[in-house]
């Protein structure tokens, strides 16, 4: 799997190994992929990458990686890996094997699942029996049947109870004998219908019960190979978490069930380790290769859910990657994650207006609007050392963090509790400033699109219709020059990430913002600026229009 490189090295190896989750590719690991990717136009599969599709047609794009490695001979050369499997295979030539290879005829897996497919063919037999179908339609038809008939004679026995009782008041109650054997009489007939309606219902109910035992037979039958199927089933997902086991370069080695035990998963997510990053690493630890630099790229067309341009270079997934990298690259010198280097060091925060109740700021992009994870430098934090008496939370709003422009700030509580009513009332207007890598054709229009957060990938946003949250946004085209489109954005909700995925999906603008380091490809910022925002200020009743023209 080693594969030499084909092109002349004419530049210096890097000083440390690629931090996976947020990287520039280094000059090596670019010359990888190149060829790597001459070679993908050339090799076969039996898979549909969809290249230059507009639509999808069952075609799908893969990630691939490269792993830049160094053999005992000290000769440079590459590795290659895909993510998952590639036209219902986990092998094939010039790409590094799984990790554990599922689709193994001599393996467990493959066995058991037969059996498992076995369980499956009972339960679908006897769910699709048509004596079991039939006792379903006709118990669910006799109670339906016993109900009614139930309802019906217990309000037809409190109708006679009232004719019985109109009986007794007509009655002449001067003739003591002729009353009290009226009374006895209607005593007698109560009773009789009682006795009548309690025998009915219990030869019903006989029937019923009958039936329901029948039923009862049939569904512990069912229940019972669920519960086969699903211990079986648990069984082997526990063996498949066991045999995953992956190594670092001291050849330590951690199954999934150990990696995972200590996150908030507990236990793997489906696919862990089935990702090119670990596929490689595994191979170069198992045949003495040295890592030298890491990256993978997207090979095809779209997912629906997610954007992911072809040949674009994207970052180790946090959810099922992390917990693994960590483990196999411990002890190896990475490059600095750029996550936790302060953006904010060294600039200023403008203030564009200011009373005694709020201020509005202009943050620059790369610059936090409240503390993070590992950086507590923040609009939040600066403005709470400038107005140490200030009350209240402060912030109206937030702005991601490589999004630059207005943020509304409150100095007292109930200032900010009555703009937040605004916002929540959406009586606030914003506009946004962005340029896009692409021509956008219409010149006005709505993008809606669901959204709700990858939770294997942190914090990308994925379209979800089924679970994602509302989002809606406008726009208006100002220019189209160079490839490029200056827009103005007009977001009626206000989702993570809403105005970059809405750019960037191919159901939205399908052109990413300029410097989308998430959604489209670097550059020396995020071209996405909150340039315009209106408010009814909440002492003066004015309504405030507030402008910061956009540094782009």
């Amino acid at each position: 799997m080693f594969i030499p490189f084909q092109s002349a090295l004419n530049f210096p190896l890097p000083e440390k190994f690629t931090y996976p989750f947020y990287y520039q590719p280094h000059p090596i690991a670019l010359l990888a992929s190149k060829e790597l990717q001459v070679r993908l136009l050339e090799q076969e599969f039996q898979h549909d990458f969809g290249i230059n599709q507009v639509e999808r047609n069952g075609a799908i794009g893969k990630m691939f990686g490269v792993l830049v490695v160094q053999n005992e001979q000290g000769e440079l050369g590459y590795l290659a890996a895909f993510s998952g499997k590639l036209g219902n295979s986990n092998e094939h030539d010039g790409f590094v094997p799984p990790v554990f290879d599922l689709l193994d005829p001599t393996g467990f897996f493959r066995k058991e699942e037969i059996e498992v497919n076995e369980l499956t063919l009972q339960l679908e037999e006897l769910l699709n029996d048509k004596e079991y179908i039939l006792l379903q339609s006709k118990v669910a038809q006799v109670r339906m049947d016993f109900q009614q008939w139930n309802d019906a004679e217990k309000s037809e026995l409190k109708r006679l109870k009232k004719e019985r009782q109109q009986r007794r008041d007509a009655s002449d109650k001067s003739n003591a004998t002729a009353y009290e054997g009226l009374i006895e009489q209607l005593k007698q007939e109560s009773i009789s219908q009682q006795i009548q309606f309690k025998h009915e219902q219990i030869a019903k109910r006989k029937a019923l019960s009958e039936l329901e035992e029948n039923l009862a037979f049939w569904e512990k039958k069912i229940g019972d190979l669920k519960e086969q199927r699903a211990l079986m089933s648990a069984d082997i997902q526990a063996r498949i978490f066991q045999a995953y086991t992956f190594l670092n370069k001291d050849n330590q080695a951690k199954s999934l069930l150990s990696i995972f035990e200590n996150t908030p998963f507990k236990t793997p997510p489906a696919g862990a380790g089935e990702c090119a990053a670990p596929k490689l690493l595994q191979y170069a630890f198992l045949h003495q290769l040295k890592p030298i630099a890491m990256a993978e790229f997207w090979w095809g067309i779209s997912p629906d859910s997610e954007v992911k341009v072809h040949k674009e270079f994207y970052p180790a997934c946090r959810g099922k990657c992390e917990p693994i990298l960590s483990h196999m690259l411990e002890g190896i010198e990475l490059d600095v994650n750029p996550m936790s280097i302060n953006p904010a060091e060294g600039k200023e925060l403008p203030i564009i207006y200011e009373d005694e109740y709020l201020l509005l700021v202009n943050k620059p992009a790369e610059f936090l609007s409240v503390p993070g994870k590992t950086i507590d430098d923040s609009v939040q934090t600066r403005i709470q050392l400038k107005y140490p008496n200030a009350t209240g939370p402060l912030l109206v709003h937030r702005l991601d963090m490589s999004t630059s422009g207005i943020i509304l700030i409150a100095k007292q509580k109930d200032i900010h509790e009555s703009l937040q009513k605004q916002f929540l009332k959406r009586t606030v207007e914003k506009r946004y400033m962005a340029l896009l890598d692409g021509y956008v054709k219409s010149s006005d229009g709505e993008i809606s699109l669901p959204l709700r957060v990858d939770l294997e990938d942190r914090p990308r946003q994925l379209v979800c219709y089924e679970h994602g949250k509302h989002a809606l946004t406008t726009y208006e085209v100002l220019e189209r020059k160079n490839g490029r489109t200056r827009i103005h954005f007009y977001p009626h909700t206000g989702r993570t990430h809403q105005l970059r995925v809405h750019a960037a999906h191919s159901k939205g603008l399908n052109a990413p913002i300029i410097g989308d380091d998430l959604y489209g490809q670097k550059a020396d910022r995020l071209h996405l600026h909150a340039e315009y925002l209106s408010f009814w200020h909440p002492i003066t009743k004015e309504r405030m229009e507030i402008n910061c023209p956009a540094p782009f």
